[in-house]
């Protein structure tokens, strides 16, 4: 009797297994049959638009057109680059490029601002972070791809465009004529004692070098009697992840986790732990970030945040917790596609949120007797106004202690280093 219960047991697991496999086999195959309709409808759109459309589109063009569609669908982020504008990219990762130095995303279906590149040639116009770009040369962008749109405001350097935007915090349509030129971006914009055994790094993009470069900066201020430490990552869009995740190895625990992704894929599902064998867990230290911080900056930030390693002091940041990878075609373009979120030890949702400081500051900055008070006027209004008003570049101050951020992380740093004791 036993034995046929076992015959049976072992028939039925048998037969539930061939059941799983023809259910999961049905739903491979509806999934495969719903493609296949969808890419006949795609390619009879494309016949019909090739014989009948009023002028004859090549096929490229029709490809090239579709691709961009389908990728900006996807999310903010995702783009498809033609041969131009990967070879752009390649340039960009070593820092050196021609164009207006803007980092820019598609957000609630408008072109905006994460940041503008310290100095470059829109910083010292004066666009700032959460910029809305409307128009270039006149052009609306609300007609425009997101691919077209970069592609329109890079160009030679020493050619001049005009960007039209809405600065929503302030109510008001400004027009920036703006020149192009080569960008060259370094990882580190400053180091320095700023007083008292304070040190200070401005940090401004995560790059392949970045983590030599900070750990030697680090090793010069120390040298110099560091005994606190101010990180500046305010404005920082973000970079390449892996070395956003070195620098954070530097300020946390070996075996302690930085940060993980999800993906679709198993493989793409990385926990990321600290192997760091000589870090700087002893030194008081504050992060400053504000709305231009993105991406690999709030994955540093919310990382030393959750463990209480830095104190972290601002405004809240961008919000962007997505992974692109950059997968060549073999034309020579590229997709740019999301492909995992990543999440801080924590796994509080950094997208939309952004980083919320622990002390929020907001910048102070002295305000013409005519912008002190100002009423957010309706989009209608607004737009009206375009053209009237032409801004004017901001003063770039070089004086720590007119930075009322930094200013007070040091207040901040000392009581913390008074009430410590000093470093070991």
């Amino acid at each position: 009797m036993r034995k046929r219960l076992t015959i049976i047991l072992i028939i039925s697991a048998v037969l539930l297994g061939a059941v799983s496999i023809a259910v999961s086999a049905t739903i491979d195959r509806k999934k495969k049959d719903e493609l296949y309709r969808q890419v006949e409808l795609f390619s009879d759109a494309m016949a019909i638009i090739q014989a009948e459309y009023v002028d004859a589109p090549s096929p490229k063009d029709l490809i090239y057109g579709a691709l961009k569609g389908m990728l900006s669908s996807l999310d903010q982020h995702s783009q498809f680059m033609d041969q131009e504008l990967y070879n752009d990219l390649k340039m960009d990762t070593v820092g050196r490029f021609g164009g207006t130095g803007l980092e820019i995303a598609i957000k609630d279906g408008l072109v905006t601002v994460i940041t503008p590149i310290e100095d470059s040639p829109a910083w010292r116009a004066g666009i700032k972070a959460k910029d809305i770009i409307v128009k270039i040369n006149d052009e609306s962008t609300g007609d425009l791809s997101f691919t077209d749109v970069v592609k329109k405001i890079r160009g030679k350097p020493g050619t001049q465009l005009t960007l039209t935007v809405l600065r929503q915090s302030e109510g008001k349509i400004m027009e920036f004529k703006i020149t192009r030129d080569v960008i060259k971006v370094k990882d580190i914009k400053e180091t320095r004692i700023l007083e008292d055994g304070v040190g200070y790094v401005r940090l401004v993009e995560f790059r392949e070098n970045t983590v030599r470069d900070i750990v030697t900066a680090i090793n010069n201020l120390s040298k110099q009697g560091m005994s606190v430490f101010i990180l500046d990552l305010r404005n920082n869009p973000g970079g390449l992840l892996d070395s956003a995740v070195k620098v954070a190895e530097q300020f946390v625990e070996k075996g302690k986790m930085i940060v993980y992704t999800r993906g679709r894929r198993k493989e793409q599902d990385i926990d990321f732990i600290s192997h760091a064998t000589k870090t700087i867990t002893a030194v008081p230290m504050a992060i400053l970030i504000n709305e231009g911080s993105a991406s690999g900056s709030e994955l540093l930030a919310a990382c030393l945040q959750d463990y209480g390693r830095a104190i972290i002091i601002g405004t809240r940041s961008f919000g962007k917790n997505v992974v692109q990878s950059v997968i060549p075609l073999s034309d020579g373009s590229a997709l740019k596609l999301t492909t995992c979120r990543f999440f801080p030890p924590s796994g509080r949702k950094i997208n939309e949120n952004g980083v919320t400081p622990d002390i929020i500051i907001e910048q102070t900055k002295a305000l013409a007797a005519d912008e002190k008070e100002h009423k957010i006027k309706k989009i209608d209004d607004i737009i009206a106004e375009i053209g009237k008003k032409e801004a004017q570049p901001e003063e770039n101050k070089s004086d720590y202690k007119s930075d009322n951020q930094i200013m007070r992380a040091i207040d901040i740093l000392k009581a913390m280093r008074l009430y410590k004791g000093p470093a070991k």
